[in-house]
C-alpha cells in the first residue's frame, strides 16, 4: 500500500521547524533517519555518555548514507533535526515531552523539552520521514492489570506509518504482554537476523519474534506493503554479542532497581529513568557501555532501511555497514528470498536463547507459558484480567 497521508504530512510540516540538512534531504529523496533526544539527555544517560550517544549515533547515521534528524522541542517549536550549535541544549534538557505533550510544550513556548519515542515517532511522520532509531521502545508495564500503566509508545507506533529499529522494549517491562498488545494494533514485529525479541541489554528474552527478516529491502517492503495505512512497523536489533550483560547480574540489578521503584511510589513516565539509573548504580556502570552500543547499532541498521526506502541502498560502498551486524557489507547484494532463509538458533550458539535470557519473574505473566512449558498455550490480549 502506498502512503496516502500527504494532506496530513504537509500540514505537520507547516506545525513543526525542519533543519536545514534535514529538508534539503527530503527536498533531494535522500535517506533520513530521524532520532529521539530523550537518550541525548541526562535523563537517558549520564554526562559524558550522553554526549558520547548523541556522535556515536550521528555518525552511524551518516556512515550508512542517510541523514540524521534529532526531534526536540526547542524554544516553543516542535524540531526535526538540530542546527549547528543545538546540540548542547539537548544534552542538558531535563523535560521530557511525548506525544501528548508537544501541542502544550508548543503552546507554553517550552525552551527544551526532549522528545520520547512517542513522539519522535509522530514528528517523524509528520515530517515525512519514515525511519526512526531509538535505543528500547516502551511497552506494558509489570502490573499493568492493576496499574493501567502501558506506554504511549505503542500506541504512537500503531497510529503513524515509521519503522521504529530498537534493541527491543526496555528490560524492565512486562514483555510477553508488550508483545501481545503489538499483535492486537496490527504491528507487525520484525528480528533482525535473530529469531528473539530482545531484552534491550540482552539478545534475547526467550520470546520469539513473529517474523524474522534478512535485508533491509525486506522491512522496507513491510511498510510499504501494510493494510492498514497509519500503522508501522517494529523492527527489533539485538545488542552486539560483545555487549550483551551477563543475564545474572542484570536480573539481580533490575529485582533492586524495581524494588526500589516501588518503595519510592514512582509510577508513569518517571519510572524508566528512575529504573534506569538504579540499573547503571547495580551493574557499577556497565549498562551504560552496553546503551552506548546497542544505540549505534540500532542507528546504524536504520540507515539501511532508510537507505533501502530511499531505492539508495545499491549506492552504498561495500564496507558501509559494520562488522558487528552480520552481513552488513552485503546488503546491497542481498535478495529479498534470502528472507525466506530461516536459520533458527544459529546465531545463538549454546543453551537455547530462552536459558540465555531474563529470569522468569513472577509477575510477568505468560511468560513461561510462550516459551513453550504449556504447549500451545498463549496469554491473552486482555492487560486488565
Amino acid at each position: 500500500m502506498t502512503r496516502t497521508t500527504a494532506g496530513r504530512t504537509a500540514r505537520g510540516r507547516d506545525a513543526i521547524k525542519v533543519s536545514g540538512a534535514v529538508s534539503a534531504a527530503l527536498g533531494a529523496g535522500r535517506p533520513v533517519v530521524a532520532l529521539e533526544s530523550t537518550i541525548f539527555s541526562r535523563l537517558g544517560l549520564p554526562a559524558p555518555a550522553n554526549g558520547e550517544a548523541l556522535r556515536r549515533c550521528l555518525a552511524a547515521v551518516r556512515a550508512g548514507g542517510a541523514e540524521p534528524a534529532v526531534t526536540a522541542i526547542l524554544d516553543g517549536k516542535a524540531r526535526v533535526g538540530l542546527e549547528p550549535g543545538e546540540e548542547e541544549r539537548v544534552l542538558a534538557g531535563s523535560a521530557k515531552v511525548a506525544e501528548r505533550d508537544i501541542a502544550v510544550a508548543v503552546a507554553q513556548g517550552l525552551e527544551v523539552g526532549v522528545t520520547t519515542v512517542s513522539a519522535s515517532v509522530a514528528l517523524a511522520d509528520a515530517a515525512g520521514i519514515e525511519v526512526f532509531a531509538t535505543g528500547g521502545i516502551g511497552g506494558v508495564h509489570r502490573g499493568a492489570e492493576l496499574t493501567g500503566d502501558i506506554s504511549a509508545d505503542l500506541d504512537a507506533l500503531a497510529s503513524h506509518p515509521v519503522i521504529t529499529v530498537c534493541a527491543g522494549a526496555k528490560a524492565f517491562l512486562d514483555l510477553a504482554r508488550t508483545l501481545e498488545y503489538l499483535e492486537t494494533a496490527g504491528v507487525p514485529v520484525l528480528g533482525w537476523q535473530h529469531d528473539w525479541f530482545p531484552a534491550f541489554y540482552l539478545r534475547s528474552s526467550g520470546l520469539p519474534v513473529p517474523h524474522r527478516v534478512e535485508s533491509p529491502r525486506v522491512v522496507a517492503d513491510v511498510l510499504r506493503g501494510r493494510t492498514r495505512e497509519c500503522t508501522g512497523v517494529l523492527l527489533t536489533v539485538p545488542i552486539p554479542p560483545a555487549d550483551e550483560l551477563a543475564p545474572g547480574p542484570l536480573n539481580a540489578a533490575l529485582d533492586a532497581a524495581l524494588a526500589a521503584c516501588a518503595a519510592a511510589h514512582i509510577t508513569g513516565a518517571a519510572v524508566t529513568p528512575f529504573v534506569l539509573e538504579r540499573i547503571e548504580r547495580q551493574t557499577a556502570g556497565a549498562s551504560v557501555p552496553a546503551n552506548l552500543a546497542l544505540a549505534e547499532n540500532n542507528a546504524r541498521v536504520a540507515a539501511l532501511v532508510a537507505a533501502a526506502l530511499a531505492g539508495a541502498l545499491s549506492r552504498l560502498p561495500v564496507g558501509a555497514g559494520d562488522s558487528r551486524v552480520p552481513g552488513s557489507h552485503r546488503f546491497a547484494e542481498c535478495p529479498a528470498v534470502a528472507d525466506q532463509q530461516r536459520r533458527v538458533g544459529q546465531d545463538e550458539p549454546g543453551p537455547p536463547p530462552g536459558d540465555r535470557g531474563l529470569k522468569r519473574h513472577p509477575r510477568v505473566f505468560g511468560l513461561d507459558r510462550v516459551r513453550g512449558r504449556e504447549a500451545g498455550v498463549r496469554p491473552g490480549p486482555d492487560l486488565l484480567g
